[in-house]
C-alpha cells in the first residue's frame, strides 16, 4: 500500500492548525484537535497520533486502555505549559476541561481495519462499483456536537466505531476531518439523489450551516463523484493546489470554513 497525507489550517491570518495527520506505511490517521473547548487542542491531536498503535484498535476497551496508558506524560507537559505561560486562566481553563480531538485511523494487516471516536470519518471507496463506504452512520451526524477524546476525562463508548473495509486492488481508503468529510459524502449522496434522498432532506430540514451547503450541491447539474473525489486528491500533494482548490469549494458555498486534513491509503 502507499499512503499519503496532507493537512491545512483555516485561511485565516495566524491560524493555527489544530489537525493533524499521519500517513505509515501500513496507517492513515487524523485527529481533529477541538478549538471551541478547553486549550492546546492542537499538541493533544498531534500527541495521539505520535502515539498511535501500528496494531488496530477494534473495541472500545483497546482505545480505553491506549488512551489510559498514554494521557498522564501529556497532561503533565501541558500543565508546566500552562505554568509557564503565566498560569492565571489558561491554567485554570487546563484543568477545568483539558485539550479535546476527534480520531479516525485506518490499518492495513491481514485486513482494512478503521476505527473512528467523533466526526472524523474513515471511508473507501470501490472506483469500479462507485461504492463508497464510510465510518459515520448518517450525513445528518454532522450537525451534531462531536464525541471527543479527552486527555483528562472519561471516555463514552457512544463515541466509539469500528469495522472493516474489504481488501480491494479497485479500492482507496482515506480518513478525513469532519469539514471535509462531510463534503466528500454530500457530493457522494448528492450525485445519488434518489438512494439518499431521505439522508439529504433531514440535513436540509435541520436549517443548519450543513443544509446551505447541501442546498448548493443539489444546484450541480449530475455531478460526478469520481471526478469530484480525482479532483480532491490530485492536490493531495499539492499545497497551493489544495488551498485554491477548497477556496473555491468555499466561494461555491459547498464546504465549510475549517482546518482540513485527509490520509490515503490505496
Amino acid at each position: 500500500m502507499r499512503t499519503r497525507c496532507i493537512s491545512i489550517a483555516k485561511p485565516e491570518l495566524a491560524s493555527i492548525n489544530e489537525d493533524a495527520v499521519i500517513a505509515r506505511p501500513s496507517c492513515i490517521a487524523v485527529a481533529d484537535g477541538a478549538g471551541g473547548g478547553g486549550v492546546f487542542a492542537e499538541r493533544w491531536s498531534q500527541y495521539l497520533l505520535s502515539q498511535l498503535p501500528d496494531t488496530p484498535m477494534e473495541t472500545f476497551a483497546q482505545l480505553d486502555q491506549w488512551i489510559d496508558r498514554i494521557w498522564e506524560p501529556y497532561y503533565n507537559e501541558s500543565e508546566e505549559l500552562a505554568k509557564s505561560m503565566g498560569g492565571g486562566m489558561l491554567l485554570s481553563k487546563f484543568y477545568e476541561e483539558g485539550s479535546f480531538s476527534t480520531l479516525a485511523a485506518i490499518w492495513q494487516t491481514d485486513r482494512i481495519y478503521w476505527a473512528t471516536y467523533g466526526d472524523s470519518v474513515a471511508f473507501c471507496y470501490h472506483w469500479t462499483t462507485q461504492e463508497l463506504q464510510y465510518s459515520i452512520r448518517h450525513l445528518s451526524d454532522f450537525t451534531k456536537a462531536p464525541y471527543l477524546i479527552s486527555c483528562k476525562d472519561p471516555l463514552d463508548s457512544k463515541g466509539f466505531a469500528s469495522g472493516s473495509f474489504d481488501c480491494s486492488e479497485d479500492a482507496i481508503y482515506f480518513v478525513a476531518s469532519d469539514a471535509l468529510a462531510h463534503y466528500i459524502l454530500m457530493m457522494y449522496m448528492v450525485s445519488h439523489p434518489n438512494r439518499f434522498k431521505d439522508e439529504l432532506d433531514t440535513v436540509l430540514r435541520s436549517h443548519t450551516r450543513n443544509s446551505t451547503y447541501v442546498k448548493s450541491a443539489l444546484y450541480i447539474a449530475k455531478p460526478d463523484f469520481n471526478a469530484t473525489l480525482s479532483k480532491l486528491l490530485a492536490c493531495i500533494g499539492h499545497r497551493h493546489n489544495l488551498a485554491r482548490h477548497l477556496d473555491k469549494l468555499r466561494r461555491l458555498s459547498l464546504l465549510a470554513l475549517d482546518d482540513y486534513s485527509i490520509g490515503v491509503m490505496q
